[in-house]
């Protein structure tokens, strides 16, 4: 994916908090407590270490927090307003197009896991495709609510890392 901004690590270290927390916010569904907190702890050594400190704000909040993120994750494939970044990935991965076949079948699936687990199903679809993703939504939906939640936050880790890197200008 590309953005039409990408920054270097010495960028990233000299935006005041405002514009900060506005270029990361979108790495995780426009949820700006996690730039927030992070923007706290710069200088950032490198962008792995930048990584590394926003995951560490989400492991360390608490279950409302957590569980407010998951919420926060557009259902893949609904036509709910959504953020340009997963808007893009869902095109990438072939959920967007209005003719697939699969979009009834996962419209099914996510409702049934949502009832289940109480938020979206959650998964990062880079280099997935749409019947790549049905078969992980079908498999997860046999985990019991602990399993899934911890899931769910590793997903949303894993996406909030593409979507870093992303932002960073390839050296």
């Amino acid at each position: 994916m590309n953005h039409s901004l990408q920054y270097s690590i010495n960028d990233i270290n000299t935006m005041d908090h405002r514009t900060f927390v506005k270029v990361f916010s979108s790495v995780f569904e426009d949820t700006p407590w996690i730039a927030e907190r992070t923007w706290d702890q710069s200088p950032f050594n490198s962008v792995e270490s930048l990584i590394n400190l926003m995951c560490q704000v989400v492991i360390d909040a608490d279950y409302e927090r957590q569980m407010t993120l998951l919420r926060a994750h557009p259902e893949l494939g609904a036509s709910e307003k959504m953020t340009a970044l997963s808007e893009a990935e869902q095109a990438g991965a072939g959920i967007r197009a209005k003719t697939d076949d699969g979009r009834a079948s996962l419209a099914k699936l996510n409702k049934e896991y949502r009832e289940k687990f109480g938020f979206p199903f959650i998964v990062a679809i880079k280099g997935m495709n749409l019947s790549q993703i049905i078969e992980n939504l079908t498999g997860r939906l046999h985990n019991d609510k602990d399993t899934e939640f911890r899931e769910g936050l590793d997903q949303v880790l894993k996406i909030a890392q593409f979507r870093v890197h992303d932002l960073f200008i390839t050296e």
